[in-house]
């Protein structure tokens, strides 16, 4: 069954658009109100491109929450609850944001751009609108906005001689999350070392929308010679590698979690004040209710495009977020968040599908 997505006002076309359109895009979904391509018709070869060469994706869609201002870091700091103070300018930081139940409502790479100027790089929801009410009732001087901002990421093995290729050597001794302000042949933008995938890569953060066809064709052409191609980010290695995805592995209106629950625990600092603070306080960071799982499933069955219910014996013990095959594994596996009681390796669970039971054993993340 073929199904289209009417594409109208209320949805935004990336900078890159024409060139994903013109490279041989085949399917779209909807990520902060953007358009972001899901593949150019060849979803294995993507994967494989990512695996052992470099691939890049248009993932403008990854918008930025821009806090800038004399309260600026006051306003970041209060948002999180990771400790910011040894965050230096040029440094990214991964932020749990949690509302005032406690329950997490994004996890965005937070970029210092200057002492009062950061980017929050978000996940699928409307944080600019959450961070601009709380700066407004606090009453401090921060403007929240939306930058002229569009990320393009180039991941795999061959990305870091794709970017050196670039930018020049020096990018090769970028630590993970640090980035700089620079330009490719006149086009501002900011390069980072991330990417969604832990086969390597970079993003460009291009800073001017209509640079987006001419920045894609840039970096196509310095690829060429690494096999570079069009491509998506990849669910089945973002299973592999046990990355967290907002959106599937938890989602505030329908698969709630807390830090502790999905493995933020580590920062998480009670020595400052920060949204979510006194509800995150009653709770034991040693001893969550629930715990991020890895599963293997017997057969392949088809996954239904949303999270399954977890049971044992008939009671409901959690739920699985996602699951796919993995041809470097050899099976189907998944990954969710289930009650800690049935969170052993080797514990076997049952999925509820639409054609049925089946049986799932729990493991450890990531699988590779």
């Amino acid at each position: 069954m073929t199904f289209s997505i009417g594409v109208g006002p209320n949805l935004r076309k990336s900078a890159y658009f024409d060139a994903t359109v013109r490279d041989g895009v085949r399917s779209f979904s909807v990520y902060n109100h953007m358009l972001i391509p899901g593949h150019f018709g060849d979803p294995e070869a993507e994967y494989d491109r990512l695996m052992s060469g470099v691939a890049m994706w248009d993932v403008a869609a990854q918008r930025q929450v821009q806090i800038q201002g004399p309260d600026a870091a006051r306003l970041v700091q209060y948002l999180t609850p990771r400790n910011l103070d040894t965050t230096r300018i040029g440094q990214g930081r991964y932020v749990p944001l949690c509302d005032q139940n406690g329950w997490i409502i994004n996890d965005p790479v937070l970029l210092k751009l200057a002492e009062d100027r950061f980017w929050l790089s978000v996940a699928d929801s409307d944080i600019h609108l959450w961070a601009a009410a709380i700066g407004h009732e606090k009453g401090w001087d921060a403007q929240v906005s939306e930058p002229d901002v569009s990320p393009l990421a180039i991941q795999g093995p061959k990305a870091t001689d794709l970017a050196a290729r670039l930018f020049g050597d020096d990018v090769r001794a970028f630590k993970y999350f640090a980035f700089e302000q620079t330009q490719l042949r006149g086009i501002p933008l900011v390069l980072a070392r991330s990417g969604w995938s832990k086969q390597g890569g970079f993003e460009l953060y291009l800073m001017d929308h209509t640079k987006g066809v001419a920045l894609w064709d840039i970096v196509k052409e310095a690829g060429a010679e690494f096999g570079i191609g069009p491509g998506a980010p990849n669910d089945i290695e973002r299973l592999e590698s046990g990355l967290i995805s907002y959106g599937a592995d938890m989602r505030l209106q329908t698969h709630r979690a807390t830090p502790f629950e999905m493995g933020f625990g580590p920062l998480v600092h009670f020595d400052h004040d920060f949204v979510g603070r006194t509800a995150l306080e009653q709770l034991d960071p040693s001893a969550p209710k629930r715990l991020r799982i890895g599963v293997t499933l017997e057969d392949n069955p088809t996954s239904p495009g949303h999270q399954v219910t977890a049971q044992d014996n008939g009671r409901n013990i959690g739920f699985i977020a996602e699951f796919a095959y993995s041809k470097r594994l050899s099976k189907t596996i998944g990954i969710g968040l289930i009650d800690s009681a049935y969170a052993s390796p080797g514990t076997s669970i049952d999925l509820i599908l639409p054609e049925g039971k089946i049986t799932a054993h729990v493991c450890d993340i990531p699988f590779l």
